[in-house]
């Protein structure tokens, strides 16, 4: 009887073995097409982590100026300072965080921010000089800054071209819920003495968490690594977070894998670019500082406006739960209409919201109102981060959208100073009536000029 030869992995030649089923590798761009996986949350949980300490820090100080005036005895020319200075080390933070991230790496900037912040809100917490306060508070806005322009390309860089935006809006819906939370702490906080705002801060330093967690867990993105000829290191990432063995050949064929060097911090500029460039540097110009008179100066202004410091609090962190809200629904809207649509039709109801919420008065039409100016601020601010950080290739993504962020921080910084001086002659009216001006206006650009990014690779975006 004639015998029939086993068969099996072992009797295999070691060419046949490595075609085996289990060892071939997929051709694929990253992760476009490929399912979320364990590993993907987790990187998203991190990254809503340091979202949340990071906008514990951000905000705090819209809730502690007015206790802050009460107690050191401060005007709002003094707030707007430290405000001016806050947005200025914001913009030095986007430029600068932006370079590094796109030179050195996703990974070690977002780490690196994430320790600055935290250890700079301990600093406000704990000190007593006025010059150190300002310092301190200005190195908060650097770190923050430098995680958010960081962490935004990195969320577009490891995510499905199919979900972009949406991971954009979740993560951010998650983080962002420190903005209420933190209203709410101040609120009950605050009132209770006056240095009890000194507890605020010393919580935001708690971020070093998202910190100790991201020194662990979180993975280099392999589109960075693949622009720095790291093709295998790329694909092991790729595999760790995925568990499907990926060939990036045919999609490193698709970068320019040239020397960085100035086309890192100009290719923005160039003929290719330079359209884009022109049409995003627009709307982020004129809609970022008006978002940050709505975020930073509503408390303020409401208890000018004649609300009890209890009272302003108290509509300032109902208004702040608008902020997830927002994010949660730039999840759902932003992979729509190729990107810009979403974007424009979110933003004219934000314009419309402040035109209404400058004129309405008592506590119920001013939380109502408020809250939807501040959902669609919100909305809008998240459906441009992806739209600016897929507009460019990977060689000078972070710079890019550093620039782009850094631009609207240094116009926010000289915002800062005007708003007590509109206060003061126009009122209420005055102030909301310019945001609502300045966020009309950039919309006519985008819809006229703007390209549909949505559903796209960004290699073929770029």
């Amino acid at each position: 009887m004639q015998e029939i030869p086993e068969t099996g992995p072992r009797h295999l030649t070691e060419d046949q073995a490595l075609l085996t089923p289990q060892n071939i590798k997929k051709s694929n761009n990253y992760f476009d097409g490929l399912p979320l996986t364990r590993f993907h949350k987790v990187l998203y949980l991190i990254i809503m982590l340091a979202y949340f300490f990071e906008q514990m820090d951000n905000w705090n100080f819209g809730f502690i100026a007015p206790q802050l005036v009460k107690t050191w005895g401060l005007s709002m020319v003094d707030i707007g300072q430290i405000n001016f200075f806050y947005f200025m080390a914001m913009t030095l933070g986007g430029l600068s965080g932006g370079l590094i991230s796109d030179l050195f790496g996703r990974r070690k900037t977002f780490l690196g921010s994430i320790m600055l912040f935290s250890i700079a809100s301990l600093i406000n917490g704990m000190t007593n000089d006025w010059t150190v306060f300002i310092i301190a508070r200005s190195v908060t806005g650097f770190g923050i800054f430098c995680l958010m322009v960081c962490s935004q390309a990195y969320i577009a860089e490891i995510s499905p071209a199919e979900s972009r935006g949406k991971w954009q809006g979740l993560i951010a819906a998650v983080g962002f819920s420190a903005v209420p939370f933190v209203g709410l702490l101040c609120r009950l906080i605050i009132p209770t003495g006056p240095e009890a705002w000194r507890y605020i801060f010393l919580l935001g330093g708690l971020g070093i968490v998202g910190f100790a967690l991201g020194l662990k867990y979180l993975k280099e993105s392999p589109r960075w690594l693949v622009a720095h000829k790291k093709v295998a290191e790329a694909e092991q990432v790729v595999e760790a977070i995925s568990g499907v063995k990926v060939d990036l050949q045919e999609a490193a064929a698709k970068v320019d894998l040239r020397e960085k060097g100035l086309d890192t911090l100009i290719g923005m500029f160039t003929a290719k670019y330079i359209k884009r460039t022109l049409v995003l540097l627009t709307f982020i110009l004129l809609t970022t500082p008006p978002t940050f008179v709505v975020v930073v100066w509503t408390p303020m202004l409401l208890n000018k406006r004649g609300l009890s410091i209890e009272d302003s609090l108290m509509a300032s962190f109902i208004l702040m739960i608008g902020v997830p809200v927002g994010c949660f629904i730039a999840s759902l809207i932003s992979d729509k209409g190729g990107r810009k649509i979403p974007l424009c039709t979110v933003t004219v109801v934000a314009a419309v919201s402040g035109l209404v919420f400058s004129q309405v008065t008592g506590f119920l039409p001013v939380v109502v109102v408020g809250f939807c100016l501040i959902a669609c601020i919100l909305c809008m601010s998240f459906i441009s981060f992806s739209y600016i950080a897929e507009s460019y290739p990977t060689r000078m993504r972070n710079t890019a959208v550093g620039i782009h962020n850094a631009s609207g921080r240094f116009a926010t910084s000289f915002m800062q100073l005007m708003v007590p001086v509109i206060f003061a002659q126009s009122g209420f009216v005055g102030v909301y009536g310019v945001v609502a001006a300045m966020l009309i206006l950039p919309v006519i650009v985008v819809i006229i000029w703007g390209m549909r990014t949505s559903g796209k690779s960004l290699e073929e975006i770029s």
